[in-house]
This record gives structure tokens, sequence and C-alpha cells, in this order.
């Protein structure tokens, strides 16, 4: 769809690189407005099949996601999920809601099989203070939350927000800095016999982008609490690079 929750595999949504093939549909019905449906084929076992993403594979049944956004300071139609901050000049906020639907079979907690497993998710991205109004400078919120059913999935819930500065150093480029939070929750149906009850997952998110000609540049640092519902602690340092060509 664009982007990324941080469950995906939930019900084995598709993601890149090891991604699947897939069709989108998207109408604009009315100016701030658009609605959206595809269909991807399933695959459990990505990274195996298809670890470049450059090669179709069809593995499993086909998955549907829909979604339904809101923008109320750009045409509907004009709305994409580009990493960069040109992008987000003259936008007020975008408002989102979708769903994804996997018709196979799930185990259940109590080691059943079960058929079908489901994603809701909710995701709202809002500007707060602008520089100039036409302009992308200034300062963005973002918050969303996506729900499974607990019977089905170990990480059924989670919850993200974050804020984003627009362009805070003073460079020719586009740059951005942006601050994160992520609460994982596990569902306590899926403990095993004898163990005390999973913790809460915490991360906290620290990343800075750098956007030349057609290149991002995305250094990364997070440092997560509970890690594996349990009390250890671990940071990560990541770097990232996307061209678009």
């Amino acid at each position: 769809m664009g982007y990324a929750l941080g469950n995906l595999f939930t019900d084995f949504e598709s993601f890149d690189p090891p991604s699947t093939p897939a069709v989108e549909v998207r109408v604009v019905p009315i100016h701030n407005l658009y609605v959206k449906s595809m269909v991807e084929a399933e695959d459990r076992d990505p990274f195996a099949h298809n670890p470049t993403g450059l090669v179709p594979q069809f593995h499993g049944v086909p998955v549907s996601i829909s979604e339904i956004g809101f923008t109320p300071g750009q045409k509907a139609s004009a709305v994409r999920a580009f990493d960069n901050v040109e992008s987000r000049k003259g936008y007020s906020g975008l408002y989102q809601f979708g769903a994804s639907y996997n018709p196979g079979t799930f185990t259940t907690e109590n080691t059943k099989l079960t058929s079908g497993n489901y994603l809701l998710y909710w995701m709202a991205s809002q500007a707060l203070w602008r520089v100039d109004r036409t302009k992308a400078k200034g300062l963005d919120a973002t918050l969303a939350y996506d729900w499974s059913p607990a019977d089905i999935n170990r990480n059924n819930s989670m919850l993200t927000a974050g804020l984003r500065f627009n362009e805070p150093l003073p460079l020719r480029i586009h740059n951005t800095m942006s601050v994160g939070y992520v609460r994982d929750r596990l569902s306590q149906r899926f403990v095993p016999p004898g163990a005390p009850p999973w913790k809460p997952e915490h991360a906290f998110e620290f990343n800075t982008l750098v956007h030349v000609a057609s290149m991002l540049f995305q250094p990364v640092m997070q440092y997560y609490v509970n890690v594996g519902g349990r009390t250890g602690r671990a940071v990560v340092f990541g770097f990232r690079v996307k061209m678009e060509l």
C-alpha cells in the first residue's frame, strides 16, 4: 500500500524487498477523499522464495487490502506515501483507515486450525506548524494503531507515534529529523505454559533523512525495552539508501 505497518506478518502482507505480485485500484470520488483496494499473492516464506523482489512469485492464497483516506489540504489524487520533504509542501494532514484479509488457514492459541485472519489499522498525519504555509519547513505529527484477533496473532496490536521536523538544518538540500515511539502488545493467549505473562515491547527511534538529487539517505538509531515481551534491552543502528529513477 506504499508504506509498511509494523506487524505485516500478522496476515502475511507483502513488503519490500521480498515482495509478491499485486494489483491496486484507486478511486477519487471527491476532491479530498480517495478509496483504494489491492489484491496480492500470499507468501509465508518470502525471504526464501524471493529475496530480491525482482522475480514474480505466487505462493498461497490471494490477500486483499482496502483503504479509505481523507486529506483536507490537497487533492486526494495527488497524495502519495513518498519519503521526501518536497511532497509534503502545502498539505495539512492525511487520515487513513484500512483493513487486510487473508482467507488462508491459521493456527489459534490452542493449536486449532481456523480459516481467515485480518488486520485493522488507523493512521493519521497532521501538520502542526509551518514557517510558510506553502512550504514544507515546520513540524508534523503522526499517530497510528493497528489490531488483529488475539486468539490467532501473538503480536496482535501496535501503537506508533512520532514527530517529524521538516528541514531543521540550514541546508540547500531537503532534510528531516524524526523521533518516534512504538508499543507492541503481545497476546497473553500465546504465553507458554508456566511462563510469566508477556510484557509490552517499547521502541524509541531517532532518524535523519537527507534528500540529495534522486537519492534519500536515512541513518537511524533505535532503543528497545522488553525485547521479545520479556525484560531484555537492545540498541540498533541502521542506514537506508533509496534511489528514485
